[in-house]
Order: structure tokens, then sequence, then C-alpha cells
């Protein structure tokens, strides 16, 4: 049975093959004589063709930064983690409040959802939560004293005449609604995003920490049964991206240069915006 380090070495070692075969299959790794005959593309194409294609060319590297970004970031990092071991005492953690966003059109999916994140929650010790469901259409969601249902109303505006989940989380912000402290945090997901014990870990060790009043954790997919493998494969990008880009972006510099998912953020009260929000 491998350990994580020995696959992310093989992990490296299938990445840099990878590119190494495309960089041959393309030219741009040059292994017979034949490779080294150049034409001269204004002789062979004329002088408009020729501008044309030099400028297509060009165009790729306007991708070059956030390329690097992925690629450091896939190589630096370890991409197969061992399992998160807590910093501190989940007792000792600050009040946190899992804020789930959702139209309201699948009820079902939002309180079977609702209920295993929180026995997710409890199995990892974490007792000073509450989880808040965010809803533009009521889903009669059980009454617990560990979770809250927020109805925007349909005739509710912000002052910047933010919409959809913008507009929802930005409810959640008023003073007749909000019930948290500026010192608790929110975990923004969405209604089909799962927690696990590992990412429930993450954000105690996150807010424990408190070095940083923003964080970004990692979204899988295919975690249950798999509905359509295209649509799920397709998914599997933004994982790399999670795992690439996103990672690099915030543990070596700790600023989202260039995104930011709007699921799975974790935000200090005192730091969220009292307007448009950024999801």
């Amino acid at each position: 049975m491998l350990n994580s380090t020995s696959k992310h070495i093989l992990h490296c070692a299938l990445l840099f093959g990878l590119l190494i075969v495309f960089e041959i299959f393309c030219g741009g790794i040059k292994v017979t004589e034949s490779a080294f005959v150049a034409i001269d593309p204004w002789e062979e194409y004329g002088t408009l063709l020729t501008i044309v294609l030099y400028l297509l060319r060009l165009l790729t590297f306007l991708t070059l930064p956030q390329v690097l970004f992925n690629f450091f970031g896939l190589v630096i990092y370890n991409a197969f983690p061992e399992k998160v071991v807590l910093k501190g005492s989940p007792l000792l953690a600050p009040f946190i409040c899992i804020r789930i966003v959702t139209r309201g059109d699948y009820a079902e999916l939002v309180k079977t959802n609702v209920l295993r994140n929180m026995n997710t929650c409890l199995d990892t010790g974490l007792e000073n939560f509450l989880i808040e469901v965010v809803t533009d259409k009521p889903i009669g969601l059980p009454k617990h004293r560990r979770t809250r249902e927020i109805v925007v109303p349909k005739e509710y505006k912000t002052k910047t005449g933010a919409m959809f989940k913008a507009r929802a989380l930005q409810y959640c912000l008023e003073d007749t609604v909000n019930v948290l402290n500026n010192n608790d945090w929110v975990v923004h997901l969405d209604e089909e995003t799962l927690l696990t014990e590992n990412s429930v870990r993450g954000i105690i060790n996150f807010v424990l920490d408190g070095k940083h009043p923003f964080g970004q954790g990692l979204i899988t997919y295919a975690n249950e049964n798999v509905v359509n493998w295209l649509t799920t494969l397709a998914d599997s990008f933004r994982v790399s991206d999670d795992m690439g880009k996103l990672r690099l972006q915030f543990k070596m510099f700790h600023k989202p240069y260039f995104s930011w998912k709007g699921s799975y953020v974790v935000t200090q009260v005192r730091n969220l915006p009292d307007s448009d929000s950024v999801f």
C-alpha cells in the first residue's frame, strides 16, 4: 500500500511524462532530423495569414500565469494528503455557522444533506455550531436547536441590486436576521455540498489558527452515485483547478489572484461585505 508521498511522486512523474510526450508530439521537443527543417512562413503562407497565425499563437500566452500556478500547485503540494490532524480541541473552536444557500426546489435533498452534515460535525467532535439554510422557497426544515431556516422575502432588495445567491447571503447579514457575532465564522456551502470529517477538521484548524479572515477548501466530485459520467468527468477539471491554481495562490500568497469558488468558503463574520457579495 503506497503512502501519500509515494502517490504524489508517481503523480508528478505521470504529469512530467505526459508533458514530455505532448511536447514531442507537437514538435516542441525535436527528436528527429526532419523535425529541425524550418520553413519561412512569410513565403509559405503570405503576409496576412502569417500575421494572423502569429497573433493566434501569442494569445496562448494570456493563460500562462494560470497555467504556471496550476502546474506548480500540483507539483509543490502533496496531491494525496494524509488524514487531517486537529491542532486543538474542537470544544475551544469559536462559533461556526454552516450556511447553505438554495432556491428551495429540492427540499428533500437539502433536508438529507443538512442531517448528514450535522452528523459529520458531531462525529468530528464539533459542538459550537449552527446550520443555516437560506432559501427562496420554504422547505420545511425540521425544528432542531442546531438548524435554522431563513426564507428570503420575495420583496427583499439589496441596496446595490444584488441577485440570486448574493441577494440571499446579503439578507442573512441584515440586523433583523443576523444572529452571529463579529468573532463567529461562516462556512458557505451549496445545497449539494457534503462535508467530510477531514474537511471539518480542516475548518476547525483554520479558525483556531485565526491568521486569515478568508479560507477556501477543496471540493471533489463523484463521491456518491454518479448520475452522468460525462458531466462528472468534466467537473474533474474543477478539482485540478482547486488543487493547483487555487491552492498555490492561497497557501503561498494568501490572496485570490485569479479566482475562488462560491462554495466551501470560510469567512469570519466581521469581514463579510455589507452589500453585494462575491458569491
